[in-house]
């Protein structure tokens, strides 16, 4: 029983309007060389998850940068073709706690719309995203244009001086649309530009609106500086153009006096950067979200230092103050700001989903999805996995696929991308058990690798030994292993930017060029012989002539001869595959072996009973026996 409130009259109303200049910095990759599905979704910046393929977002662009038109459309076929229960023209205005012992969780939260409607409700999931423009006030700011009115005209700036407040994506956009007509443009902010490339945070500086750094560095008038912007004021002469000076030297004047009246910098510092008059001055500095509809019964309380701008809320994405409310969307990126992708659609699109799976547990005792396999399939799982997984892959160092051993070490279960923030929690909010211990894989960036002032392009960047693997910069499968579930305590001791507690063991999976682990030598064998020495056991596929000779010289079979071999399910092999055996120094050549009596040739296409019978064993000493098993 749900509903969901939009205040539009339309779905994605945020894109009717936003970004001003029409062109998303969402890739929408429409071609891979790849069929898998799972795997196309890493390139997709766009679509969310669904059953409907039609649902696709390549289905409603082909542009590489779609226009956000493209969104809108994209979103309203989104609600209509999946009927989801939406109320539009609906403005919640006021959400409060009422208290009622009935509740599940001890409160209703009661909502009220523009028309004094009143709706309520157990359990709130709030995905308002930031939308309420970041505003500093200073003397002059009224003088000031917002990026969400300015002009996109470029015309409009013709000849003119600009100013830009801002130094992320919304800034180098309208600085990118008016760079060929304006005399030079300005952009200040209190911090350096910091290019997504460097950080591999994909909401800092994207390639594609960088223009202005290329005419900067480049000396061709444009160009960047660093300061307060609360220490700006603006002054306005009789010719309407706008002069930046220092708050203080307006301290007990008025600005009204005329600038004549008025020290500017450049009267004690003539070549003062900022010392040329603006036509204009625009305000690009991002969103933040509207706190001001939720009573104080709720403590909705802004974040700290540079996410003061989000709510804060638990890694399970909850309110840390009251249950049964849950921040979805942009608006949850405290989670992972400046880290991950949570904050745009192609990550908070399996945040959202992990939600939906903790309250299936919570409220409908449903556990969290997971499939059981024969340990022997430990390596391949966890192979399929970090190559096509989507959700690992754009919510790295966020969202974890966990393993957990059942107890006789025969079996696993496999729990696809929950939250690595509450593994403490695990069993509580899954519902699944932890008896045995756990693998968690994650996709996680080198230690040291990402930062506005870090070079990534330098010479011998990438890692391409196995042995090296745990020096690997980019993107790639890091596996811990424990013994025990951590505990809460230990998560809150974990090292400085490690997403988990210190492990048992971890491996790192060497980064690879292609985003493909998938080789023999480098990727799959350094992870079978970690996953054997967590488990003390042998992860190899055997020949059915190798585990028959394993029960004559071993105490314990492999895992694989036990629940294949020794079930009649050995690994029947073709006459292809027994002289590739042979040629590999797996198999020993019996036919090159005289034996007594005579027997017709090998047959390879009958039963598994006449292969064993064709392909008999020469019975040796037994002190060969031994030695074999030494071997």
């Amino acid at each position: 029983d749900y509903i969901v409130f939009e205040r539009s009259h339309a779905p994605g109303s945020f894109f009717a309007l936003y970004p001003r200049h029409r062109k998303l910095i969402s890739i929408n990759k429409r071609y891979t060389g790849k069929s898998n599905s799972e795997f196309n979704l890493r390139h997709d910046w766009n679509s969310l998850l669904s059953h409907d393929r039609r649902l696709l977002f390549q289905r409603y662009s082909r542009d590489f940068f779609p226009d956000a038109d493209a969104m809108v459309r994209y979103l309203e076929d989104f609600a209509s073709l999946l009927q989801l229960r939406v109320q539009y023209n609906t403005a919640i205005i006021h959400v409060t706690l009422e208290k009622d012992e009935r509740a599940w969780n001890g409160h209703y939260f009661l909502l009220t719309d523009q028309d004094r409607q009143n709706y309520k409700c157990s359990s709130l999931l709030v995905a308002t995203g930031t939308w309420v423009p970041n505003v500093v006030n200073f003397p002059g700011s009224e003088y000031v244009e917002g990026y969400e009115t300015v002009s996109i005209n470029p015309e409009d700036f013709a000849g003119q001086t600009v100013l830009i407040l801002g130094r992320g994506n919304s800034a180098f956009e309208t600085a990118e649309n008016i760079l060929g007509v304006t005399n030079f443009i300005h952009m200040v902010s209190r911090s350096r530009v910091r290019l997504s490339w460097a950080t591999h945070y994909v909401g800092d500086l994207r390639a594609i609106n960088n223009g202005l750094l290329d005419t900067y560095q480049l000396k061709s008038l444009d160009g960047l500086l660093e300061g307060d912007l609360e220490d700006l004021a603006i002054v306005k002469d009789k010719k309407g153009k706008l002069h930046i000076t220092l708050r203080f030297y307006l301290e007990n004047r008025n600005t009204s006096a005329g600038i004549d009246s008025i020290t500017l910098p450049q009267d004690e510092l003539d070549n003062f950067a900022t010392r040329a008059p603006y036509d204009r001055v625009i305000r690009c500095l991002g969103w933040k979200f509207d706190f001001s509809i939720y009573n104080r019964s709720l403590r909705m309380m802004p974040g700290k230092g540079n996410k003061k701008k989000y709510p804060q809320i638990k890694p399970s994405y909850e309110s840390r103050s009251t249950q049964g409310l849950f921040v979805l969307g942009t608006a949850s990126h405290s989670i992972d700001f400046r880290k991950s992708a949570g904050g745009f659609i192609h990550g908070f699109r399996y945040t959202t989903r992990a939600v939906h799976r903790l309250l299936e547990n919570r409220h409908h005792g449903v556990p969290w999805p997971s499939t059981v396999y024969p340990v022997t399939q430990l390596a391949n799982s966890i192979i399929k996995r970090v190559n096509e997984a989507s959700g690992l892959y754009q919510m790295f160092s966020v969202l974890a696929d966990i393993i957990l051993l059942r107890e006789n070490g025969t079996a696993f279960e496999y729990l696809e991308e929950y939250p690595v923030g509450v593994l403490a929690e695990l069993e509580m909010q899954t519902g699944r058990k932890a008896p045995s211990g756990l693998f968690v894989i994650i996709m996680e960036y080198g230690r040291n690798f990402s930062g506005a002032d870090k070079d990534v392009f330098y010479y011998n960047r990438a890692v391409g030994e196995a042995q090296h693997a745990w020096q690997s910069n980019f993107l790639h499968p890091v596996i811990y292993y424990y013994k025990h579930l951590p505990t809460e305590h230990e998560m809150r001791l974990r090292p400085p930017d490690w997403p988990l507690p210190r492990p048992d063991a971890i491996h790192h999976i060497v980064e690879d060029f292609l985003t493909d682990w998938t080789a023999p030598n480098a990727h799959i064998l350094p992870l079978r012989r970690f996953l054997e020495n967590c488990l003390g056991t042998d992860l190899r596929n055997f020949f059915a002539e190798s585990c028959f000779l394993f029960a004559f010289t071993r105490q314990k079979l492999p895992p694989f001869c036990r629940q294949g071999y020794a079930r009649a399910q050995g690994l029947v092999g073709s006459e292809g595959l027994r002289r590739h055996a042979v040629e590999a120094g797996l198999l020993e050549d019996y036919t090159l072996m005289d034996f007594s009596g005579d027997r017709p040739p090998d047959s390879h296409g009958g039963s598994q009973d006449q292969l064993l019978r064709d392909h008999v064993i020469p019975v040796r000493p037994l002190q060969h026996l031994v030695n074999a098993k030494d071997e």
